[in-house]
């Protein structure tokens, strides 16, 4: 079956960094797009950024410039570098791909951006 987990959150304070990590089986990593997206308390969940099975990248404005995601296909693994973290930041942050029509979550990681 398909198992995404998700790893990195944390504590930091503003204008900190973290790194985030997603571990996929069940797919053909390779060939799949990932996404992240967060949801802060009482808000619904928001794509944060994408990535292509070619390594294209697209972003959420509020987080370019600041945020990268990437990929290594050997270690079936998808990160997301956050760097000059604000508050408005803090949320648990998911990863996430499609396979057969349906899109599968992890667990989430909680990133916390508090002085």
């Amino acid at each position: 079956q398909v198992q995404l987990v998700e790893s990195g959150g944390g504590l930091v304070q503003p204008g900190g960094s973290l790194t985030l990590s997603c571990v996929v089986s069940g797919v053909i990593f390779r060939l799949n797009g990932m996404d992240w997206y967060r949801q802060a308390p009482g808000k619904e969940r928001e794509s944060v950024a994408s990535i292509s099975s070619r390594g294209t990248s697209n972003y959420v404005d509020s987080v370019k410039g600041r945020f990268t995601i990437s990929r290594d296909d050997a270690k079936n693994t998808v990160y997301l570098q956050m760097i000059s973290l604000k508050p408005e930041d803090t949320a648990v942050y998911y990863c996430g791909v499609i396979r057969n029509g349906v899109r599968y979550w992890g667990k989430g990681t909680l990133v916390t951006v508090s002085s």
